[in-house]
């Protein structure tokens, strides 16, 4: 019998939503290192996804929220060298939401420089990541089925797949 330790494969999962509010508009953040983006982030250990949409919207922008349904699932089946003191960044798993806006006053985080709500039509004018723009498409072409994203994001950004599951 082979004694070699196994071990298991590693994923971040993370969470995001697009928050519309009561004028249709959409909530966006200013990150600090991707520019325009909706916001999100990782589920933290012993958090369900639904929660993790809350807190990551709440804490990036001051701005409660219902969670409604998932738009899009995408797979950034990429891995690269890390920052901040981690070494190598793993494949990730993203679940996008699609949010309603209950209260709250946009403000920027420690995330972000800046948060405000933008009209629906002048979202993809402001975003500068490739798999932010292919994820708010998504949304945009959401009609009642997700859409299922794979790609890579470094070196360079590659949509690999796309199709509605």
């Amino acid at each position: 019998m082979d004694n070699t330790e196994r071990v298991m494969p590693v994923h971040i999962i993370a969470a995001a939503g697009v928050v519309i509010n009561e004028k249709n508009e959409i909530l966006m953040v200013k990150n600090l290192r991707r520019g325009w983006e909706f916001p999100g982030g990782q589920v933290e250990v012993g958090e369900s996804v639904i929660n993790a949409v809350r807190r990551e919207i709440f804490e990036e922008t001051g701005i409660d929220i219902e969670v409604g349904e998932i738009f899009c699932i995408s797979s950034n089946t990429g891995k690269y060298p890390g920052y901040n003191g981690v070494k190598e960044i793993p494949t990730k798993i993203i679940l996008d939401f699609i949010c309603y806006a209950k209260g709250g006053i946009p403000k920027p985080s420690d995330e972000n420089s800046d948060t405000a709500f933008v009209p629906k039509n002048k979202v993809l004018e402001l975003i500068q990541a490739p798999a932010y723009i292919e994820r708010y498409k998504a949304f945009l072409e959401y009609e009642g089925r997700p859409i299922y994203l794979e790609y890579v994001s470094k070196p360079e950004f590659q949509l690999k797949q796309k199709r509605f599951i």
